[in-house]
């Protein structure tokens, strides 16, 4: 026997009156008997995002798409850094990730989990040189472009509403 389910039509109980009836534990539920299934909620999505251009070509549908593709660790970083306010020195971020209880990143591996930031950047940014996270290594602080800080609080709130549209890890299982 095979049942098929649609969660996004299919009530709850629909659902339970069809596998009732399936094992022959309810045979009054049938599909006529079901109630009506609530109207479909659009949900929210990379299209409802603003196609305005924030600086230098950035728009929040690119920081979506820059941050939905990058390893799970660099959007750890990015998100840390514009909780900051997009600004922090190389050492407080390693501290910070270095026993992380989700998404922790050995302080020597740090640059390397940030350099999917700047690939993907090639892929989904502007065509021009201006990149979302620019390290300082002179001053040694990494620092997010102000004028970009509001867009990427948008992207992140839609990412917390459908991880379903993020990157979950690298190429051969590995999470970074």
């Amino acid at each position: 026997m095979q049942l098929t389910i649609d969660t996004q039509t299919d009530t709850y109980e629909q659902a339970i009156a069809a596998v009732q009836a399936a094992y022959g534990l309810n045979p009054a539920a049938v599909a006529g008997d079901w109630p009506a299934a609530p109207a479909p909620t659009s949900r929210p999505g990379p299209g409802t995002l603003s196609d305005d251009v924030l600086w230098e070509g950035w728009t929040d549908r690119m920081l979506f798409d820059t941050i939905a593709s990058v390893l799970p660790g660099a959007r750890a970083v990015l998100r840390r850094l514009a909780e900051l306010g997009g600004t922090a020195s190389y050492d407080d971020v390693q501290e910070y990730f270095a026993d992380h209880p989700t998404t922790p990143i050995l302080k020597n591996r740090i640059g390397g989990t940030l350099t999917s930031i700047r690939a993907v950047r090639r892929r989904v940014g502007p065509d021009n040189r201006s990149n979302v996270l620019e390290p300082d290594d002179r001053r040694r602080i990494y620092r997010i472009e102000p004028a970009l800080l509001e867009g990427l609080k948008r992207a992140f709130d839609l990412a917390d509403s459908r991880p379903d549209l993020l990157r979950r890890e690298q190429a051969g299982g590995a999470s970074a």
